[in-house]
Protein backbone atom coordinates (compact mmCIF):
# COMPACT_ATOMS: atom_id res chain seq x y z
CA UNK A 1 0.00 0.00 0.00
CA UNK A 2 1.66 3.51 -0.86
CA UNK A 3 1.83 6.79 1.12
CA UNK A 4 0.41 9.35 0.27
CA UNK A 5 2.00 12.31 1.44
CA UNK A 6 1.84 16.11 0.98
CA UNK A 7 4.73 18.42 0.74
CA UNK A 8 3.53 22.05 0.64
CA UNK A 9 5.72 24.46 -1.43
CA UNK A 10 6.20 28.37 -1.52
CA UNK A 11 9.24 27.85 -3.88
CA UNK A 12 11.48 28.85 -1.16
CA UNK A 13 14.59 26.73 0.07
CA UNK A 14 13.11 25.58 3.39
CA UNK A 15 10.83 24.36 1.30
CA UNK A 16 12.40 22.06 -0.93
CA UNK A 17 14.76 20.89 1.89
CA UNK A 18 11.76 19.25 3.45
CA UNK A 19 10.84 17.88 -0.04
CA UNK A 20 14.28 16.07 -0.05
CA UNK A 21 13.85 15.34 3.76
CA UNK A 22 10.81 13.55 3.12
CA UNK A 23 11.95 11.53 0.09
CA UNK A 24 14.82 10.41 2.01
CA UNK A 25 13.01 9.34 5.34
CA UNK A 26 10.56 6.84 3.14
CA UNK A 27 13.26 5.74 0.38
CA UNK A 28 12.36 2.44 0.88
CA UNK A 29 8.57 2.95 0.98
CA UNK A 30 6.28 3.37 -1.74
CA UNK A 31 4.57 6.90 -2.16
CA UNK A 32 2.42 9.66 -3.59
CA UNK A 33 3.70 12.28 -2.93
CA UNK A 34 1.76 15.55 -3.67
CA UNK A 35 3.56 18.89 -4.38
CA UNK A 36 1.13 21.77 -3.63
CA UNK A 37 1.55 24.95 -4.15
CA UNK A 38 -1.20 27.56 -3.29
CA UNK A 39 -1.13 31.12 -5.39
CA UNK A 40 -2.84 34.10 -5.04
CA UNK A 41 -2.54 38.04 -6.63
CA UNK A 42 -0.93 39.52 -3.95
CA UNK A 43 1.18 39.36 -0.54
CA UNK A 44 -2.39 40.23 1.26
CA UNK A 45 -4.42 36.84 0.59
CA UNK A 46 -7.48 38.49 2.07
CA UNK A 47 -7.90 40.77 -0.51
CA UNK A 48 -6.47 38.35 -2.96
CA UNK A 49 -10.12 36.02 -2.52
CA UNK A 50 -11.90 39.17 -2.79
CA UNK A 51 -10.84 41.05 -5.78
CA UNK A 52 -9.07 38.51 -8.32
CA UNK A 53 -11.85 36.50 -9.93
CA UNK A 54 -10.85 33.15 -12.39
CA UNK A 55 -10.48 34.51 -15.92
CA UNK A 56 -9.02 38.10 -14.88
CA UNK A 57 -5.35 38.89 -15.85
CA UNK A 58 -4.03 38.72 -12.09
CA UNK A 59 -5.44 35.51 -11.68
CA UNK A 60 -4.22 34.01 -15.11
CA UNK A 61 -0.70 35.53 -14.18
CA UNK A 62 -0.61 33.80 -10.28
CA UNK A 63 -1.88 30.47 -11.73
CA UNK A 64 0.53 30.10 -14.55
CA UNK A 65 3.45 31.32 -12.20
CA UNK A 66 2.39 28.91 -9.57
CA UNK A 67 2.28 26.02 -12.57
CA UNK A 68 5.74 26.95 -13.88
CA UNK A 69 7.17 27.06 -10.41
CA UNK A 70 5.71 23.06 -9.73
CA UNK A 71 7.62 22.54 -13.31
CA UNK A 72 10.55 23.75 -12.49
CA UNK A 73 10.43 21.56 -8.95
CA UNK A 74 9.65 18.64 -10.83
CA UNK A 75 12.38 19.50 -13.30
CA UNK A 76 15.24 19.96 -9.94
CA UNK A 77 13.92 16.48 -8.42
CA UNK A 78 14.79 14.87 -12.05
CA UNK A 79 18.65 16.64 -12.74
CA UNK A 80 19.09 15.72 -9.05
CA UNK A 81 18.36 12.09 -10.15
CA UNK A 82 16.08 11.42 -7.03
CA UNK A 83 14.59 8.73 -9.32
CA UNK A 84 13.16 6.07 -7.31
CA UNK A 85 11.01 3.96 -8.80
CA UNK A 86 8.58 3.56 -5.44
CA UNK A 87 8.44 7.23 -5.31
CA UNK A 88 5.44 9.17 -7.88
CA UNK A 89 4.78 12.91 -7.59
CA UNK A 90 1.81 15.12 -8.47
CA UNK A 91 1.49 19.01 -8.59
CA UNK A 92 -1.41 20.91 -7.49
CA UNK A 93 -1.82 24.33 -8.18
CA UNK A 94 -4.46 25.93 -6.48
CA UNK A 95 -5.88 29.46 -5.78
CA UNK A 96 -6.82 29.78 -1.70
CA UNK A 97 -6.01 30.64 1.50
CA UNK A 98 -2.94 28.40 2.12
CA UNK A 99 -3.76 27.60 5.13
CA UNK A 100 -7.50 25.98 4.05
CA UNK A 101 -5.69 24.95 0.83
CA UNK A 102 -3.59 22.08 3.19
CA UNK A 103 -6.46 21.11 4.70
CA UNK A 104 -9.26 20.39 1.63
CA UNK A 105 -5.95 18.89 0.12
CA UNK A 106 -5.72 16.64 3.24
CA UNK A 107 -9.61 15.64 2.94
CA UNK A 108 -9.60 15.25 -0.92
CA UNK A 109 -6.36 13.58 -1.36
CA UNK A 110 -6.58 11.35 1.76
CA UNK A 111 -3.38 12.41 3.20
CA UNK A 112 -1.51 10.35 5.57
CA UNK A 113 1.38 12.61 6.63
CA UNK A 114 2.32 16.49 5.90
CA UNK A 115 5.86 17.13 5.51
CA UNK A 116 6.68 20.75 5.22
CA UNK A 117 9.35 23.63 6.05
CA UNK A 118 9.54 25.61 9.08
CA UNK A 119 9.19 29.19 7.76
CA UNK A 120 8.49 30.11 3.85
CA UNK A 121 9.56 32.61 1.48
CA UNK A 122 9.60 35.28 4.10
CA UNK A 123 12.12 33.33 6.50
CA UNK A 124 11.89 35.34 9.48
CA UNK A 125 14.85 35.27 12.13
CA UNK A 126 12.62 36.22 15.13
CA UNK A 127 10.69 33.15 14.97
CA UNK A 128 11.22 29.28 14.71
CA UNK A 129 7.97 28.49 12.86
CA UNK A 130 6.12 30.33 10.16
CA UNK A 131 2.37 31.06 10.28
CA UNK A 132 1.54 28.32 8.06
CA UNK A 133 3.31 25.98 9.43
CA UNK A 134 2.00 27.20 13.09
CA UNK A 135 -1.85 26.74 12.00
CA UNK A 136 -1.47 23.32 10.52
CA UNK A 137 0.83 21.48 13.49
CA UNK A 138 -2.13 23.11 15.96
CA UNK A 139 -5.12 23.05 13.75
CA UNK A 140 -5.01 20.05 10.83
CA UNK A 141 -6.14 17.45 13.65
CA UNK A 142 -6.65 14.47 11.11
CA UNK A 143 -3.02 14.01 10.02
CA UNK A 144 0.32 13.79 11.37
CA UNK A 145 2.85 16.58 10.19
CA UNK A 146 6.73 16.48 9.99
CA UNK A 147 7.93 20.17 10.59
CA UNK A 148 11.59 20.59 8.44
CA UNK A 149 13.63 23.60 9.13
CA UNK A 150 16.28 24.43 6.43
CA UNK A 151 18.65 23.64 9.06
CA UNK A 152 18.06 20.34 9.46
CA UNK A 153 20.59 17.63 8.20
CA UNK A 154 19.34 15.17 5.46
CA UNK A 155 20.26 11.97 7.41
CA UNK A 156 18.21 9.71 9.23
CA UNK A 157 16.88 10.52 12.84
CA UNK A 158 18.36 7.73 14.83
CA UNK A 159 17.05 10.07 18.44
CA UNK A 160 13.52 10.81 18.49
CA UNK A 161 12.91 13.15 21.95
CA UNK A 162 9.51 12.47 23.12
CA UNK A 163 8.79 15.31 25.68
CA UNK A 164 5.72 14.23 28.29
CA UNK A 165 4.43 14.89 31.90
CA UNK A 166 2.36 11.60 32.22
CA UNK A 167 -0.33 14.00 33.32
CA UNK A 168 -2.47 13.12 30.14
CA UNK A 169 -3.89 9.78 28.73
CA UNK A 170 -2.17 8.02 25.60
CA UNK A 171 -3.87 5.75 22.85
CA UNK A 172 -1.56 3.14 21.38
CA UNK A 173 -3.50 4.42 17.84
CA UNK A 174 -1.87 8.15 18.42
CA UNK A 175 1.89 7.07 18.82
CA UNK A 176 1.79 5.27 15.16
CA UNK A 177 4.09 7.08 13.23
CA UNK A 178 6.48 7.72 15.77
CA UNK A 179 6.80 4.00 16.55
CA UNK A 180 7.03 3.54 12.53
CA UNK A 181 9.67 5.93 12.26
CA UNK A 182 12.23 4.55 14.87
CA UNK A 183 11.49 1.35 13.20
CA UNK A 184 12.37 2.19 9.94
CA UNK A 185 14.83 4.58 11.00
CA UNK A 186 16.57 2.06 13.78
CA UNK A 187 16.11 5.40 15.64
CA UNK A 188 15.92 5.23 20.02
CA UNK A 189 12.91 7.12 21.75
CA UNK A 190 14.45 9.42 24.30
CA UNK A 191 11.24 9.78 26.42
CA UNK A 192 11.69 12.99 28.36
CA UNK A 193 9.95 13.51 31.65
CA UNK A 194 9.85 17.69 32.86
CA UNK A 195 8.44 18.33 35.59
CA UNK A 196 8.74 20.88 38.86
CA UNK A 197 10.37 17.99 40.98
CA UNK A 198 11.26 15.07 39.12
CA UNK A 199 8.31 12.81 41.20
CA UNK A 200 5.21 11.19 39.53
CA UNK A 201 2.39 10.33 41.37
CA UNK A 202 0.48 6.78 40.86
CA UNK A 203 -1.32 7.79 37.77
CA UNK A 204 2.05 8.92 36.52
CA UNK A 205 3.72 5.82 37.08
CA UNK A 206 0.70 4.20 35.45
CA UNK A 207 0.96 5.92 32.21
CA UNK A 208 5.08 5.51 32.02
CA UNK A 209 3.99 2.05 32.34
CA UNK A 210 1.57 2.39 29.27
CA UNK A 211 4.41 4.30 27.11
CA UNK A 212 6.81 0.94 27.74
CA UNK A 213 3.90 -0.88 26.78
CA UNK A 214 3.52 1.13 23.60
CA UNK A 215 7.18 1.17 22.53
CA UNK A 216 7.99 -2.28 23.38
CA UNK A 217 9.07 -2.50 19.68
CA UNK A 218 11.84 0.05 19.35
CA UNK A 219 14.47 1.25 21.81
CA UNK A 220 13.65 3.08 24.52
CA UNK A 221 15.42 5.37 27.07
CA UNK A 222 13.29 6.97 30.07
CA UNK A 223 15.04 10.59 31.48
CA UNK A 224 13.98 13.25 33.88
CA UNK A 225 14.34 17.26 34.20
CA UNK A 226 12.80 19.26 36.87
CA UNK A 227 12.92 22.92 37.67
CA UNK A 228 13.14 23.71 34.36
CA UNK A 229 10.37 25.44 32.13
CA UNK A 230 9.06 23.18 29.31
CA UNK A 231 10.92 25.36 26.88
CA UNK A 232 14.31 25.34 28.65
CA UNK A 233 14.65 22.11 29.59
CA UNK A 234 14.10 21.16 25.85
CA UNK A 235 16.54 23.19 24.36
CA UNK A 236 19.18 21.79 27.36
CA UNK A 237 18.23 18.00 26.50
CA UNK A 238 18.37 18.22 22.64
CA UNK A 239 21.64 20.16 22.22
CA UNK A 240 23.03 18.18 25.39
CA UNK A 241 23.02 14.96 23.18
CA UNK A 242 22.64 13.65 19.15
CA UNK A 243 18.96 14.28 18.93
CA UNK A 244 17.61 14.43 15.86
CA UNK A 245 13.83 15.11 15.93
CA UNK A 246 11.52 15.94 18.51
CA UNK A 247 8.01 14.39 18.82
CA UNK A 248 4.75 15.42 20.05
CA UNK A 249 0.79 14.57 21.14
CA UNK A 250 -0.96 17.64 20.54
CA UNK A 251 -3.49 17.23 22.85
CA UNK A 252 -5.75 20.73 23.42
CA UNK A 253 -5.42 22.51 26.17
CA UNK A 254 -2.45 20.55 27.72
CA UNK A 255 0.92 19.65 27.56
CA UNK A 256 1.51 20.06 23.45
CA UNK A 257 -0.40 23.36 23.70
CA UNK A 258 1.09 24.78 26.06
CA UNK A 259 4.50 24.61 24.33
CA UNK A 260 2.79 25.80 21.46
CA UNK A 261 1.28 28.56 22.12
CA UNK A 262 3.64 30.00 25.21
CA UNK A 263 5.19 33.31 23.95
CA UNK A 264 8.65 31.48 23.92
CA UNK A 265 8.45 29.21 21.25
CA UNK A 266 9.66 31.59 18.73
CA UNK A 267 12.77 31.44 20.18
CA UNK A 268 13.35 27.84 20.76
CA UNK A 269 16.51 27.31 19.71
CA UNK A 270 15.86 23.35 19.01
CA UNK A 271 13.32 24.02 16.59
CA UNK A 272 15.71 25.47 14.37
CA UNK A 273 17.91 22.32 14.52
CA UNK A 274 16.14 19.09 14.26
CA UNK A 275 12.62 18.89 12.47
CA UNK A 276 9.55 18.11 15.09
CA UNK A 277 6.91 15.85 14.42
CA UNK A 278 3.24 16.23 15.26
CA UNK A 279 0.55 14.17 16.37
CA UNK A 280 -3.08 14.22 17.63
CA UNK A 281 -5.22 13.36 20.35
CA UNK A 282 -7.74 11.24 18.60
CA UNK A 283 -10.02 12.01 21.13
CA UNK A 284 -10.18 15.58 19.97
Amino acid sequence: MKRRILLPTDFSNNAWHAMLYAMELYKADSCDFFILNVFSATSNIIDSLINMEPGSELYELAQENSETGLAQVLDKIALKAFNNPKHHFTTISTFNNPLEAIKDTVEDKDIELIVMGSKGVTNSRKSAFGSVSLYVMEKVRNCPVIVVPESATYKLPKEIVFPTSYKTHFKQRELNYLVDIAKKCEATIAVLHISKDGKLNEEQVERKKMLETYFEEVATTFHNLSNHSIQTALNLFVESRPSDMVAFINKKHTFFDSVLTHPMVKELNFNMKVPVLVMHDLRN
